[in-house]
């Protein structure tokens, strides 16, 4: 019998303010990454404008679609198949990459999948090392969720342990940013400002540390520091350093202690982190020290990759294919979606 050649998947993310495409082959092979950022676009704001952000990415998903193919060197034709993230996200981010994987994907006649936002961030740690095998447990930071998972095999939907029962803590990273007078992006800033700092200078709380489960909370922290800015004000350079090295700390803290509780008590060896907040540097470290302690294997993908890419989303699509998932032209995108959910409730 002929042996059929791996798929070759063109990804698209565009779930917020990144416009992103990739290729991948086979399911695990990085031939080319783009993206797009938006820096400039929401600076003057402070935060990501929803408008905005869907309006720069219509200007920008052919010239991103079409970096990634020339870096690939190929052509359009040569692609066996097509991802893009369906949710969860802005929505209006969402139909623009979502609208034209569809389109090419129809132009081409090949196979369209639409992948959930988290599972494509969980797939990226998957490949960073091998080593990380279902079943394990998945650690979601990012802007817009924290959350706790229990990833079983491809057949079997994650188990939500616990989330956030407010902020998001990239959300509350880049909330005390601004508080600190910190630019935008808040969440880099502040880690390079906290480089800087004493992370013991402040004694902030690390909230329902004490509390069983596996819930978090990052609001009441975030107005421990709204009080001690208005304490201290004027601020001094010395002042924002040592606030956001002790704001760091506390919000690391607990994604340590709630991992490693899950750890213990799921019986787990194996941890992912994943997430914009994954390319933390002392989220990194002390996640890195509890696993020497505790004895478990902690994988974060390469800084690069934990931010919003399409690599994830075209070597989850490839996943999804290889299973036997195809989505219809008609999948819709979907602002939230929980993990394990068909992104489309059309999956054939």
């Amino acid at each position: 019998m002929p042996v059929t050649p791996p798929h070759l998947v063109l990804g698209i993310e565009s779930s917020c303010d990144e416009m992103a495409a990739a290729l991948v082959r086979g399911g695990d092979e990085i031939v080319a990454s783009t993206i797009r950022a938006q820096v400039e676009v929401h600076e003057p704001y402070g935060g990501v404008v929803p408008e905005l952000a869907s309006r720069d990415h219509l200007r920008g998903v052919v010239p991103v679609v079409e970096a990634a193919l020339c870096e690939a060197g190929i052509v359009a034709e040569e692609l066996t198949a097509v991802a893009a993230t369906a949710g969860p996200g802005l929505v209006g981010s969402l139909l623009v990459g979502l609208s034209f994987g569809k389109a090419l994907a129809y132009r081409l006649e090949v196979p369209f999948v639409g992948v959930h936002h988290l599972e494509g961030h969980l797939v990226s740690a998957e490949l960073a090392d091998p080593r990380l095998e279902r079943p394990y447990i998945g650690l979601v930071v990012s802007g817009g969720h924290t959350a706790l998972y229990r990833i079983e095999d491809e057949d079997t939907p994650p188990r939500l342990l616990g989330e956030t029962r407010d902020d998001a803590v990239g959300e509350a990273f880049d909330k005390v940013a601004k508080l600190l007078g910190l630019p935008f992006p808040g969440g880099p800033a502040l880690s390079r400002a906290a480089e800087k700092g004493d992370p013991a200078a402040v004694d902030l709380p690390r909230p329902l540390s004490q509390s069983p489960g596996y819930e978090f909370s990052y609001s009441g922290l975030k107005t421990a520091v709204l009080h001690e800015v208005e304490r201290r004000r004027p601020l001094g350079d010395g002042d924002v350093a040592d606030l956001a090295a002790s704001f760091e700390a506390a919000a690391t803290d607990v994604l340590v202690a709630r991992a490693r509780r899950a750890l213990r008590e799921e019986g787990m060896g194996r941890l992912a982190v994943v997430g914009g907040v994954a390319a933390n540097a002392r989220l990194r470290a002390e996640m890195g020290r509890a696993a020497e302690r505790d004895g478990f294997l902690a994988v974060f993908p390469p800084a690069a990759f934990c931010t919003d890419n399409a690599v994830m989303v075209a070597a989850a699509g490839a996943r999804m294919l290889s299973r036997g998932v195809r989505h219809d032209l008609d999948l819709e995108a979907f602002s939230r979606l929980p993990l394990g959910e068909s992104a489309a409730g059309r999956a054939r």
